[in-house]
């Protein structure tokens, strides 16, 4: 008798995540930090480990090398199953054919093999860049007694920014009668998480028909999400109520760190209950000298904080030398902040020097936007780097 699962998760994590600029130069979207020790992929497979899901797909295609590095075999977050746990799918070249994925439906259907393995009831389609605690299993068995073929997480969102997302338009019950990708005038603001579980032959059906439509863009919610509901099939809504933030911009991603902050966080990721794993670096503890100030801010291990700090985020091995300033910002690995420097509004990527004296952003520069520095250069003593600058080379100044 061929084992199974009871339900196969397919985590999408090959967006090249053209909106965060400097930070994705050289990172998929989903190893990008967040929250002082973690990666935005730590979140779904946490929640995945969390709900009792134990056989997770992670298709990767963007610069993948660290992202694959960062999840191994997937022991930090329990993965490691000798039937099931994690794996990383890249495309690959086929017998009769080879190509990148065109679309998230495209890479589902590329590796389909990989789920047919298992011989899943259900399974269950994640995307990689977002920030979220959830019980997937909850969301599976609301499926299977509404007798769903596909269920679709939802969130409410303000009015003025449904135009941004897949809106459902729903019944009272929770069933789907339409669906409207990025709507210029949205009917409702129940907006598509990009959270999927579908039945499997379902799913592989529609799959393989959207793969034989040359007109198709191969994606979930321009394409295959449509042709379910007009054959017919039934399709209900998961209303979510958590927090949940896509962070596929600079100022989501600067805005879920800082959520991070304070007493009483808007997101918690100590809470016992439901714990956040992560591949966290081998380091010392954090060490704040005698002139060191630390106000409302997470500080990783590693970090040596002889400057200022407030209102921020700093992941593992951060260096703040003396009389320098962090405010309102996110500082990722290995970056040292050179003494005089003065860091305001910003968001870092990992191994960045910012000279003696110098300055980057401005404080609350709201207008201007957020200032990053992309991973690996040097900012020059004195140099000043401008509010909203977005830097991916070593910079002199102006």
């Amino acid at each position: 008798m061929q084992r199974k699962k009871e339900c196969v998760a397919m985590l999408l994590a090959g967006g090249q995540g053209s909106r965060l600029y400097a930070l994705t130069n050289k990172i998929a979207k989903p190893a990008v930090a967040f929250g002082a020790k973690y990666r935005i992929i730590d979140f779904p497979l946490s929640n995945c480990v969390n709900s009792g899901i134990d056989t997770v797909g992670v298709l990767t295609q963007y610069e993948p090398m660290e992202l694959n590095e960062y999840i191994g075999n997937g022991q930090p977050w329990d993965l490691d199953r000798s039937f099931g746990g994690v794996h990383i799918l890249s495309p690959y070249q086929a017998k009769k054919k080879s190509s990148w994925y065109e679309g998230t439906a495209n890479a589902i259907y590329q590796n389909m093999n990989f789920m047919k393995k298992y011989n899943p009831d259900y399974v269950l389609i994640l995307s990689g860049d977002h920030i979220y605690k959830m019980n997937y299993a909850k969301m599976v068995r609301a499926h299977i007694e509404s007798n769903a073929d596909c269920t679709i997480a939802a969130i409410e969102v303000p009015i003025q920014e449904a135009s941004r997302f897949g809106i459902l338009n729903v019944r009272d019950d929770g069933s789907i009668y339409q669906f409207e990708e990025k709507p210029k005038v949205p009917k409702s603001n129940l907006a598509s998480m990009g959270i999927y579980v579908f039945s499997a032959e379902k799913l592989y059906k529609y799959l393989e028909m959207d793969d034989q439509n040359s007109t198709s863009s191969k994606d979930f919610g321009k394409d295959v999400l449509p042709a379910m509901l007009a054959a017919g099939e039934k399709m209900m809504s998961y209303r979510f109520e958590g927090y949940w933030k896509d962070v596929g911009t600079i100022p989501a991603l600067w805005e879920s760190n800082m959520d991070l902050l304070g007493v009483d966080p808007a997101f918690d990721v100590s809470d016992p209950t439901w714990k956040i794993h992560s591949r966290n670096p081998l380091a010392p503890p954090e060490y704040i000298s005698e002139t060191g100030k630390v106000d409302n801010s997470m500080i990783a291990l590693g970090c040596e904080i002889s400057g200022n700090v407030y209102n921020s985020v700093l992941s593992s091995n951060v260096v703040v030398e003396q009389g320098a300033t962090v405010t309102d910002s996110i500082i990722m690995s290995g970056t040292v902040i050179k003494s005089g420097a003065s860091v305001q509004y910003s968001v870092i990527d990992e191994h960045v020097t910012v000279g003696n004296n110098a300055v980057v952003g401005e404080e609350k520069a709201h207008a201007q936007g957020i200032t990053v520095l992309g991973r690996d250069i040097t900012v020059a003593d004195g140099a000043v780097v401008s509010s909203g600058a977005i830097i991916d080379k070593d910079y002199k100044g102006d």
